[in-house]
């Protein structure tokens, strides 16, 4: 993959380049600051940006200012945002795009799983981290419908994982999973539909909502 960073620690932006560079994708822009990250980006069309939520110039959420220009000016491009904690501010409306991911920075730790999140957004995909796919469950009403186990594979299902994934992290067999996905849709009032990515997007847009 062509990818475009935005982060402004540069040690931890190089080590990030270097990562890449190692997995065998071309880093092909670097930007420390919000305003420089749209330029980067322009200039590059990357396949995918990997984009820090705080940068300048405010410090604030630039970064997920930016991503969400980014997003309106170029809809094929994955996008993954890194933060050092949990902020849901913009995360509904971007995940409902798809091709998006949101992890902690605590997770690039974790290589081979962060490069499988990164290609799977890339792809169209979803890749939250389970820390942000809670604060986002936490927020909806409606949830008081759904078992306990039903919101397990709802929130596994927000983190990007397949219906044979869930079952696996969860020792289940994948039909006894198409089950309980049919019931969590029915139960939130949404349609069902074959692409998974959609379902699980339509759902976390849902329940951002509300």
């Amino acid at each position: 993959m062509r990818i475009v960073i935005g982060e402004d620690s540069a040690l931890f932006r190089e080590g990030l380049a270097r990562l890449l560079d190692d997995a065998g994708h071309e880093v092909v822009g670097r930007a420390g600051d919000a305003v420089s990250l749209l330029t980067v980006v322009a200039e590059t069309a990357p396949d995918l940006a990997v984009i820090d939520i705080r940068m300048p110039p405010d410090h604030t959420d630039d970064g997920a200012r930016a991503a969400r220009q980014l997003r309106t000016s170029y809809p094929s491009l994955g996008i993954v945002l890194l933060s050092q904690h949990v902020e849901t501010r913009h995360s509904v409306e971007l995940v409902s795009t798809g091709g998006f991911g949101y992890l902690l920075k605590d997770r690039v730790l974790d290589v081979d799983q962060f490069l499988d999140a990164l290609t799977r957004v890339a792809a169209g995909g979803s890749a939250l981290d389970p820390e942000v796919v809670g604060r986002l469950l936490g927020r909806a009403d409606r949830l008081a419908a759904l078992t306990p186990r039903e919101k397990e594979v709802l929130a596994l299902m927000a983190e990007g994982c397949t219906n044979a994934g869930v079952g696996r992290r969860l020792w289940l067999n994948e039909r006894t999973v198409e089950t309980h996905v049919a019931s969590i849709m029915g139960k939130l009032g949404l349609y069902s539909n074959a692409e998974h990515n959609r379902r699980v997007l339509a759902v976390l847009a849902y329940l951002g909502q509300n």
